[in-house]
């Protein structure tokens, strides 16, 4: 047992397969509330927020271990796990480690399993700060509460990561614990120096789908290379006029949803499906 209750919120009490949303971050509790609620239009969905940081140091074991409590105590085998970012990441380590019960996976956003991924990241942010943004930035070191230091960064980096957001839409509470994401960070950066991610997601038998936007700093078609060789079977469909986070996203957002709600409902039942190509 993890000996910390994590906070469990519920959306959507019908449909299947039962899905589990994970947020991104990590370290941002809350960030996936709409695409939880989103997806709680047609499915019954659970969604943690991972544990913060304390008297443990964070790894990503202690997040798979705190997921499968939830995934053993959601009262349906094998529940589809849909992750954003980091969770994405969080994601396929759980399905590698216990792939009896992880369901089918969506990859939204999906994070980096390389440093030449990651200086892809770099440059491209790099192109999209202008002097507007970096004195935006710069202003940040006027805010003396960490939280709401957190909380504007966060926003400005929501900017840098979006295509065209629908300020319409209410944003969330994000509950940004920057130790954690510092902790949880570097032992997944550990795991992949030590070439043990993704190399070990070749356990990973179910399908999976990854959704990305076009506009999303983190490089698609690269990712996607790197864990279509240890996982054949990935399929991948791409945004156009889409960032990191599609929900938010004023033209890719119906799309998004009609996406994952169309492939979850084909793989309800959690059979082996290998890629004959992108979806």
């Amino acid at each position: 047992m993890s000996g910390v209750a994590l906070r469990v919120h519920e959306h959507g009490t019908a449909g299947r397969p039962r899905v589990i949303v994970l947020h991104g971050g990590p370290g941002g509790a809350g960030e996936a509330t709409p695409l939880a609620e989103g997806l709680g239009r047609w499915f019954s969905v659970l969604e943690p927020w991972q544990r913060g940081s304390g008297s443990e140091r964070l790894t990503v074991a202690r997040h798979v271990a705190d997921l499968h409590e939830v995934v053993i105590g959601c009262g349906e085998p094998r529940p589809a796990l849909v992750g954003h970012s980091w969770g994405a990441m969080l994601a396929l380590s759980y399905a590698a480690t216990h792939p009896e019960a992880a369901g089918p996976l969506v990859l939204v956003g999906c994070g980096t399993y390389d440093e030449a991924s990651r200086a892809q990241i770099g440059r491209t942010l790099g192109d999209r700060v202008d002097a507007d943004v970096e004195a935006a930035f710069d202003d940040l070191m006027s805010v003396a509460d960490p939280v709401r230091r957190a909380q504007r960064r966060h926003g400005l980096i929501e900017r840098l990561y979006a295509f065209e957001p629908d300020d319409t839409l209410p944003r969330p509470t994000i509950e940004i614990d920057e130790r954690a994401q510092d902790e949880t960070w570097s032992d997944v950066v550990r795991l992949q120096a030590e070439r043990i991610e993704p190399q070990r997601f070749s356990a990973i038998t179910g399908p999976v789908l990854m959704v990305h936007g076009a506009h999303d700093p983190h490089p698609g078609a690269m990712i996607r290379d790197t864990l279509r060789a240890v996982m054949p079977q990935l399929e991948y469909r791409e945004l156009a006029r889409c960032g990191h986070t599609p929900w938010i996203e004023r033209h890719a957002r119906d799309e998004f949803f009609t996406v994952v709600r169309e492939w979850l409902a084909r793989h309800e039942t959690t059979g082996v499906k290998r890629a004959d190509g992108d979806a």
